[in-house]
């Protein structure tokens, strides 16, 4: 029997990037099927972005831990919904993003988390394509790969709560620099089907494209993730890297550093 649409929570971690989030939130106002809840969680913002979230109707947490993996699972945590969606501070949704959502994970009981792919904006639209086309596709590819599985997309994807609680206590969201949407890649494998719909596309903005060492840095946080996976190797390395508090300067301020 079909079942209908689930609900659906969308999460939104965000640090000083408040006139992306109001850009945002106005895409998730034009929706033809709201979400049941918007929570935007501040990792430290300066820049007036609670305002902004509060003046939309989201509910704001706050979460001291700095860093994307802190934030994004402080809003996870918070979910009452069937779904928990997850997008970043500059992704602008389609008008019928959440109903697709909502619509596959009512309809698919064995749907553990869905993605999809994105346009790069704000950029020349020829390297908005090529963004799109080979950056994202570089990292569908290989990181799939690493995980032997399908890759989730940080700024487009969507998990069952369930599936959430029950990988919680494994993934690291207390080790800095790597990727919270790859390392929840390589633990929500085996808990049911994980699909990268074509369908579910949205645009974010091409600030990590416009920085090679931006994009460097992307690669290190990848390596250090894929890492904690080694069997063996994993273990001893969560171990000594939960303890760094913060990022070194290397990486600290880069453009379109959506890891913080």
């Amino acid at each position: 029997m079909t079942q209908g649409p689930a609900g659906v929570t969308l999460v939104v971690p965000v640090l000083d990037d408040a006139a992306h989030l109001d850009r945002l939130l106005r895409s998730v106002a034009a929706q033809t099927r709201a979400p049941d809840a918007v929570v935007v969680v501040d990792n430290g913002s300066r820049d007036g972005g609670v305002a902004v979230a509060q003046s939309h109707g989201a509910t704001v947490l706050h979460e001291p831990r700095r860093g994307i993996w802190p934030a994004a699972a402080r809003g996870y945590d918070a979910a009452r919904t069937e779904v928990v969606a997850r997008c970043d501070a500059d992704t602008v949704l389609p008008p019928t993003w959440v109903a697709h959502v909502a619509a596959r994970f009512g309809a698919e009981p064995d749907l553990a988390a869905l993605t999809g792919p994105a346009d790069f904006a704000d950029v020349r639209p020829v390297l908005g394509r090529v963004g799109g086309s080979v950056y994202l596709g570089a990292y569908f590819l290989l990181v799939g790969a690493m995980v032997r599985g399908t890759a989730l997309f940080g700024s487009n994807l969507a998990v069952r709560r369930g599936v959430w609680h029950a990988v919680r206590d494994a993934v690291h969201d207390d080790v800095p620099m790597i990727h919270d949407d790859m390392d929840l890649s390589y633990h929500v494998r085996g808990r049911g089907r994980v699909e990268r719909d074509p369908a579910l596309r949205v645009a974010v903005s091409g600030r990590p494209l416009v920085s090679l060492r931006g994009v460097a840095a992307r690669g290190v946080w990848g390596a250090r993730t894929s890492m904690l996976h080694a069997p063996g190797l994993g273990p001893r390395l969560e171990h000594r890297w939960s303890g760094q508090a913060t990022p070194p300067p290397s990486v600290r301020g880069l453009p379109g550093n959506h890891r913080w």
